[in-house]
């Protein structure tokens, strides 16, 4: 069964080296287009790259914001991806630690900003 709402996915790296996090960007770079499901781009958006450093980053210095059209299409950015395969097998030789992933619905709240 398919959620009612697009799904937004957060995923936090700890990268040590810059050259490394800069080929992580080119990975997520790529995923709007090398990221198919039946032949066809299914990912709706990808902002991904370093953070800003800030003391409550907690040593989390790369982030990756995906926006899939179902829960559905995220099971399968992970179970089946190609190209999600191939960015988690580069990223699993320079990280620290695991990552942390959350998602959430879109729209789960939202603000609208005050006149």
């Amino acid at each position: 069964m398919s959620s009612a709402k697009p799904i937004i996915r957060v995923t936090l790296f700890k990268i040590p080296s810059p050259p490394d996090a800069e080929t992580l960007l080119l990975h997520y770079r790529g995923m709007p287009t090398n990221a198919l499901k039946d032949g066809k781009p299914y990912l709706l958006s990808v902002t991904a790259g370093p953070t800003i450093e800030d003391a409550r980053s907690q040593g989390f210095n790369f982030a990756a914001i995906s926006k899939f059209k179902s829960k559905e299409d995220m099971a399968y950015y992970d179970e089946g991806c190609a190209a999600h395969a191939a960015l988690k097998a580069f990223a699993k030789n320079v990280i620290q630690g695991p990552p942390m992933v959350v998602y959430l619905e879109d729209g789960t709240a939202e603000w609208k900003k005050l006149p």
